[in-house]
């Protein structure tokens, strides 16, 4: 297990160092390098440094490295699912996932490296030609969460790297140590030194704002709360730096009267109860027409009850803890809020005794229509239930919300389904599905819930400039 910082291709030790929480237990993982502003310099360095020989390398012996990091993620995805298991807290089968998830955007982006096209046209005028050529932006800064450390490093360093850019991630402190697992594995199959570098740290605001103020710095790309997002963006601003943000979501999951009712809940489960909760695409608020929503609700809080909770590492578990004492506290406020506002516990809604940061599935119904519930991301197992009466009500409730990321409606109209689909303010929608990530498709929000995409071809443009030519020939 590496838990050094990683910089210009070598393990670098450091004499501050933080400590790695179990979530099961609370028991100390592992002490991790602690980044400091002079080995962000470094880690600038490096990038910079690196950066021109990996911009005019070929571009299919980029793609056949990210090919090999896909392959080495696959051979060592039950020790990575461990690895994610451990310090996230996640259950064991989500972990699962989110290293083949991880995984694909390496593949994807391997396939993707050779197809950066430009473009020439003639000039309306036919005076000269446009010719359109994409270069690498330069040096990246990548801030990633806690909530998938593996997927969503991925997500950054494989479309930056196919595009030609050299990289600093700045991972989450509560999961630094898949951060460094997969900066062994980029250097094994075969990343330059330099190219990829990583860099662990409990300062992060201090870390991130001193790399913004490098000239160097051409690009950001943060993952996480629109607060901190908020503040990213006014220091990028100094320099004018190159931006992609994908910050907090509250996702209204919509459930008309004429959905397949067995369908809806699959859906439910998978959208609030995928990583436990905790992720920005997780459904946070349920509108159900009224017709049908005690049989919903009676539904829903069946199968959340049956969960089995448990560490993350357990094979059995469904449920593990949530990652910090933090996360548990700011998940039973706002529960103990909601049912002082009158809302009413059809499972779960208290916390348990014991080590760990344990939160157990949570269905409420009656959810006052004000309730902070209903505003903030809960980012935990709890999903709160509001009825509605008609089509232009949900729509109504569903965009009453700063955020915009991601929206589900369940209905078996399919006229109704994209009519309301359009009509959601929110990047992605899911109809009739309760999942929508896909390495494959654009990733991103709308309002407050960021700028730019993830994944898909946009994903890999994100990391590139457009230098038009005018040309006579």
């Amino acid at each position: 297990m590496e838990t050094d910082l990683f910089i210009g291709g070598k393990w670098v030790s450091s004499e501050a160092r933080f400590d790695v929480l179990d979530p099961a237990t609370g028991d100390v993982l592992a002490s991790v390098a602690d980044g400091s502003v002079a080995d962000a310099g470094a880690a600038v360095d490096a990038a910079a440094a690196a950066l021109h020989a990996w911009s005019k390398t070929p571009p299919r012996e980029r793609s056949e490295i990210l090919r090999r990091a896909f392959e080495l993620m696959t051979d060592r995805a039950d020790e990575l699912a461990k690895l994610v298991s451990l310090e996230n807290g996640k259950a064991l089968v989500d972990a699962k996932g989110e290293v083949t998830y991880a995984a694909e955007f390496f593949r994807w982006y391997a396939e993707e490296a050779v197809r950066a096209e430009g473009q020439v046209t003639i000039a309306p005028s036919g005076a000269n030609r446009i010719v359109v050529v994409r270069q690498p932006v330069g040096v990246c800064v990548l801030v990633t969460p806690w909530n998938f450390p593996a997927a969503m490093a991925t997500r950054k360093i494989g479309p930056a790297l196919a595009a030609g850019c050299t990289v600093i991630l700045k991972p989450a402190s509560d999961t630094p140590l898949t951060a460094l697992a997969m900066a062994a594995i980029l250097a094994e199959a075969g990343v330059p030194e330099g190219v990829v570098n990583v860099l662990p740290s409990r300062s992060s605001g201090q870390v991130v704002s001193a790399m913004l103020k490098d000239p160097r710095v051409r690009k950001v790309s943060f993952t996480g709360s629109t607060e901190v997002g908020r503040i990213l963006l006014a220091q990028a601003a100094e320099n004018v730096v190159n931006t992609s943000m994908e910050l907090g979501g509250n996702a209204p999951f919509v459930v008309f009267a004429d959905a397949d009712l067995s369908a809806a809940l699959d859906g439910a489960m998978i959208a609030k109860m995928r990583n436990g909760g905790e992720a920005c695409t997780a459904a946070n608020r349920f509108y159900v027409e009224s017709s049908i929503a005690s049989e919903f609700s009676a539904g829903l809080a069946a199968r959340m009850a049956a969960l089995r909770v448990g560490p993350g590492t357990d094979p059995s578990t469904q449920v593990g803890p949530l990652v910090n004492e933090d996360t548990v506290d700011k998940v039973d406020k706002l529960v103990t809020a909601a049912v002082s506002g009158g809302a009413s516990v059809v499972t779960g809604g208290s916390r348990p005794d014991g080590p760990g940061f344990y939160y157990p599935p949570t269905v409420l119904t009656g959810v006052a229509p004000d309730a902070p519930i209903l505003r903030e991301e809960i980012f935990g197992p709890v999903a709160p239930i509001v009825t509605f009466e008609s089509e232009e009500e949900a729509v109504r409730l569903a965009n009453d919300t700063e955020f915009g990321l991601v929206a589900y409606v369940y209905t078996g109209d399919l006229a109704r389904g994209l009519r309301v689909s359009e009509a959601l303010e929110a990047g992605m929608v899911g109809l009739n599905r309760g999942l929508v990530s896909d390495p494959a498709a654009p990733f991103g929000g709308v309002k407050q819930s960021g700028i730019g995409r993830e994944g898909g071809h946009e994903g890999m443009l994100e990391y590139l400039e457009s230098k038009y030519i005018a040309v006579t020939w």
